[in-house]
């Protein structure tokens, strides 16, 4: 063997073994895990369960650290942009994916600027307005909009939202557009529609199922195949009148491109742990949603589903043709 042969073959080996040696020391501090919406919402309510289980598997505790703005882009950049050490983490939903056709100009380049963790939850979404609101069916909901297009107010928890994303579903499929009324964040939102100063929304069950069950809010529909078993009253939105109108909320973990594969894949066992975590599962069923399964948290699902849904969105959103910047 060469000379050049045996030194490439030891700088490689010493990678290895440096890889190695950090993997077995990591984490020795807290993590901060990147939460892109507001306190309060639902994808802050999914990260803050997770975080607390991954925390116990890990020996460290993950802190949240809510970045809202812009459709979720300016916490997705904050870890872009952070050390490749483990210590920055991202849990973001949908609009990682959407942010692509809604935004022209990103500060970072979707697929390539993060490492892949896994895949969290799917979230179902339904649709509910005030409590007060006339209609008592979907069928009725639909009329009403459609009559009363001016002055009907349809809340979103922002740009880029999932409550946004399915807002542009309803009103491209009713062929009517609404006033929308956009908030800083899900929790916001929310407290307007029980207020009864916004008419319905599209929400997240993570943020809409303990309404619907204290009898706050009116429940048209749920945005699935099957009924939920959290909410079984709740008609899908096909048996309610409104075929193949079927969106759910999925959420990935991400951390910062060049991360060591021994970390990601010492953060993946952690997730596919806590997923497991018998209170994450008992909250997750309460806000009408259940952990992806060991297959689903993985790196290659995560890429795979990201990959999927930009080209599912990237069609709607342009032919809806709005932009966020």
């Amino acid at each position: 063997m060469s000379m050049l042969k045996v030194m490439a073959a030891a700088v490689a080996a010493f990678g290895v073994l440096a890889g190695s040696a950090v993997a077995d020391t990591y984490p020795s501090r807290p993590i901060t895990l990147v939460v892109p919406f507001s306190a309060g919402g639902p994808t802050d309510t999914v990260s803050r369960l997770v975080a607390e289980a991954m925390g116990k598997d890990l020996g460290q505790q993950i802190v949240i650290e809510n970045v809202g703005g812009a459709g979720g882009t300016l916490g997705a950049g904050r870890v872009a942009k952070s050390d490749p050490d483990g210590y920055t983490l991202l849990l973001h939903h949908i609009g990682m994916a959407t942010s692509v056709p809604l935004y022209r100009k990103l500060p970072y380049d979707t697929l390539n600027a993060f490492e892949y963790v896994g895949l969290v939850t799917e979230v179902p979404m339904t649709i509910v307005g005030r409590g007060s609101l006339e209609p008592t069916d979907l069928k009725s909901l639909i009329d009403y909009v459609k009559t009363n297009k001016d002055t009907v107010t349809y809340a979103n928890a922002g740009v880029g939202s999932a409550s946004h994303l399915c807002g542009l579903l309803f009103m491209s499929r009713l062929e009517t557009p609404l006033t929308t009324v956009p908030y800083k964040g899900a929790g916001p939102a929310m407290t307007d529609l029980v207020g009864g100063q916004v008419d319905f929304i599209c929400d997240q069950t993570t943020n809409t199922t303990s309404q619907i069950r204290a009898g706050k809010i009116k429940a048209y529909a749920a945005t699935v195949k099957e009924r939920l078993a959290s909410l079984p009253d709740i008609p899908t939105a096909a048996e309610a009148g409104l075929p193949d109108f079927n969106l759910t909320v999925w959420h990935g973990m991400y951390a910062p491109k060049g991360t060591s594969p021994e970390i990601v894949a010492k953060l993946t066992a952690a997730l596919q742990k806590a997923l497991k975590d018998p209170n994450v599962v008992k909250r997750f069923a309460d806000l009408g949603t259940t952990p992806s399964t060991e297959a689903e948290a993985t790196p290659d699902a995560l890429k795979a589903k990201l990959v999927s849904e930009i080209e599912r969105w990237t069609p709607v959103i342009k032919a809806a043709g709005v932009y966020a910047d």
